[in-house]
C-alpha cells in the first residue's frame, strides 16, 4: 500500500485530512473522525487489530493493556471502497499541534506520553512502555507507563500548546520539563533527576525533579502541558478575576472546566 497522503489544517485546533487510495486503509483512536466521503467504510476492531498467539483472548488482553497508556481498548479503521480517491478527516482531542511521524525514520518504533496517538496506518501498535528506573515511574510526569508505537509508516502524535521538536547528537543532554516531554525516537536515553535545591523546588514552581534526556535522536516538547492548563484554570475558577462574581457563578464555572477536563482524558 502507498503511503498515507494527508494535510494538516488549522492552528491550535487542528486536524488531519487523509487521502484514501482504493482498498487503502487507515486507524484512528475512537471518537476522533470528523468526517469521512461517501464510500468511505468505518469498522471498529479491538485495541489495534495486531494478532496474538493466544487468540481472541489475547487481543481482548492486549486491548486492555493498550486502554492504559491512554487509549481506548476500541480503534476505528477507514477502508476506502470506491475505485478513486476519498478523503477523511480526524481531529485533536484538545488544543496544540498535531505531529506527523514517519516511523521508518526512527528504526520504526518511537516512545510517547500517554494518550499522545491519533491516528496512522494500518499495522502500527500500540502498546506499554515501561520506565526501567522507578525514579523515573515514580516521578516521570507521565508515571510509570508511556506509550511504544511501532510498525511502518506515518503516524499521528498530539502535542499540547506549541511544539518545538530537538535533534539531539550523542554528546547532547536536555532538561525538560517532566510535562512538557511529548515524544522521543528509541535511541534517546531517558532519566528523572532532582533540581538539587530545596529552595528551588519550593519556591521556584518547577517542581522537585526534571527529566533529562541524551541523544542520539530526537525529542517533541510542548509548551502547555493539559495539567498545567487544568491547573491554570481551576485556580482562575476558585479565586475570580471581578468583584461582583459570586460564588454561584465560580462554582458554574469550575463545574464545567472539570467536565471539560475529565472529557479530554477519558476519550471514548
Amino acid at each position: 500500500m502507498p503511503q498515507l497522503n494527508y494535510t494538516i489544517t488549522g492552528n491550535d485546533l487542528q486536524y488531519i485530512k487523509i487521502i484514501l487510495e482504493p482498498d487503502q486503509e487507515a486507524i484512528a483512536e475512537q471518537g476522533a473522525m470528523m468526517y469521512v466521503d461517501k464510500h468511505i467504510v468505518v469498522d471498529t476492531i479491538l485495541g489495534d487489530g495486531s494478532p496474538s498467539k493466544f487468540g481472541g483472548i489475547g487481543r481482548f488482553w492486549n486491548a486492555v493493556k493498550r486502554s492504559f497508556t491512554g487509549e481506548s481498548m476500541f480503534s476505528s479503521i477507514y477502508r476506502n471502497t470506491a475505485n478513486k480517491p476519498q478523503s477523511i478527516a480526524i481531529a485533536a482531542p484538545s488544543p496544540g499541534e498535531i505531529v506527523p511521524i514517519n516511523l521508518s525514520e526512527h528504526g520504526g518504533m518511537i516512545i510517547c506520553q500517554k494518550g499522545a496517538y491519533i491516528a496512522g496506518e494500518l499495522g502500527q501498535r500500540i502498546q506499554l512502555a515501561f520506565q526501567k528506573r522507578l525514579r523515573v515511574g515514580f516521578f516521570g510526569g507521565e508515571g510509570f507507563i508511556m506509550q511504544k508505537i511501532s510498525g511502518q509508516g506515518i503516524v499521528f502524535i498530539h502535542a499540547s500548546g506549541t511544539l518545538k521538536e530537538v535533534v539531539l547528537t550523542p554528546d547532547d543532554e536536555l532538561k525538560i520539563d517532566t510535562g512538557c516531554l511529548v515524544g522521543m525516537s528509541s535511541t534517546v536515553r531517558y532519566d528523572i533527576k532532582y533540581t538539587g535545591k530545596l529552595k528551588n523546588s519550593l519556591f521556584g514552581g518547577e517542581g522537585l525533579f526534571y527529566a533529562t534526556v541524551s541523544g542520539p535522536g530526537k525529542v517533541w516538547i510542548q509548551s502547555l502541558p493539559m495539567n498545567r492548563l487544568s491547573k491554570i484554570l481551576m485556580n482562575s475558577a476558585l479565586t475570580g478575576s471581578s468583584s461582583r462574581s459570586s460564588w454561584m457563578g465560580k462554582f458554574y464555572l469550575l463545574a464545567v472546566i472539570l467536565v471539560a477536563i475529565a472529557t479530554v482524558y477519558n476519550k471514548p
